[in-house]
């Protein structure tokens, strides 16, 4: 086994929202934001990824974000920044940004729209882990990016001792229990409808949309699972069901910001291309909010599930 440069700390990272007010970035819902996941007790943030559009944010705006996620999160929890793109010179540069801006750790989407080889990903993620001395984590989310990192090729970067983790969303849980059985790797759930299956196989947690809504809760979900309370665990994995399908009735983030801004936490509006929920989306998020999340919400930050 390699001998890594930092460990991962199990538990729930939440791959938070970026708010925007007009064309800006809105600073005051962004602090509002983390604080809910502090008093939450995540284990850590994952701000800059897909579920904070990532690929329409500037520079400056990558920069703010998250300086601004370190300055807030010091002692309290790790940030796991994103700093992928499809082009491994840019990949590098986001990275070597991220490192000098204070995160912990980068998480990589492996290149979208390329459509790389194995060997091609196998290249791309040495090069950044060769290059950069900063921590990394291989997100493989083939929904988005058409490529799917394969157990082997995973398996064979877990050599480099600055990869430590992986961040699963393929959906596909025989790989994903291959990946964790022969990967020297963390590997976390990316698929909150899949956290508790991943957990089982040997998963050390979950990188989560739904935590953006329900930090605490995600929270006591994977304290329970990791103290072997199965009987508190299952009930609560099945909770969460309504509230991850709530999320993805439309292309992420585009629902959870909507149900963040019925909360009154950020306003609902992503940035094109993205738009808001279609008329039927929005009745049926409403619906749900007032009739289930609402009170869930009202309740989360005070210890109950």
């Amino acid at each position: 086994m390699t001998e890594k440069t930092w460990e991962m700390p199990d538990g729930i990272y939440s791959a938070l929202v970026t708010p925007f007010t007009g064309e800006a970035v809105d600073h005051q819902a962004w602090r509002k934001i983390i604080q809910r996941q502090l008093d939450g007790g995540v284990s850590g943030i994952v701000p800059v990824g897909c579920t904070g559009e990532a690929a329409v944010l500037s520079i400056s705006e990558r920069e703010w974000l998250i300086k601004s996620a370190v300055e807030m999160c010091a002692g309290k929890c790790v940030v796991v920044a994103g700093s992928g793109s499809n082009s491994t010179a840019l990949t590098l540069d986001l990275t070597r940004q991220v490192k000098q801006w204070g995160a912990d750790a980068a998480m990589l989407i492996s290149p979208y729209y390329n459509k790389p080889q194995q060997h091609g990903l196998i290249a791309h993620y040495r090069t950044v882990a060769r290059s950069v001395d900063i921590p990394l984590v291989l997100y493989n989310v083939p929904g988005r990016t058409a490529v799917n990192i394969l157990p082997e090729t995973a398996a064979e970067l877990s050599a480099e001792a600055n990869i430590v983790a992986l961040k699963e969303a393929s959906g596909n849980l025989a790989q994903i229990e291959r990946a964790i059985a022969i990967c020297d790797l963390k590997v976390f759930s990316g698929d909150d409808a899949l956290n508790f299956n991943i957990f089982g196989l040997g998963g050390h947690g979950a990188i989560s949309v739904v935590g953006n809504l329900l930090p605490g809760s995600m929270v006591r979900f994977w304290n329970a699972w990791s103290a072997g309370d199965i009987n508190q665990a299952w009930p609560m994995a099945r909770a969460f069901d309504p509230i991850t399908n709530a999320c993805f009735v439309e292309s992420n983030p585009v629902p959870v910001k909507e149900l963040l801004s019925l909360a009154g936490i950020c306003k609902r509006d992503p940035r094109l291309p993205l738009m808001p929920v279609q008329e039927s989306s929005l009745t049926f998020l409403l619906q749900f909010y007032e009739g289930t999340l609402a009170e869930l919400m009202a309740r989360d930050l005070e210890g109950k599930s």
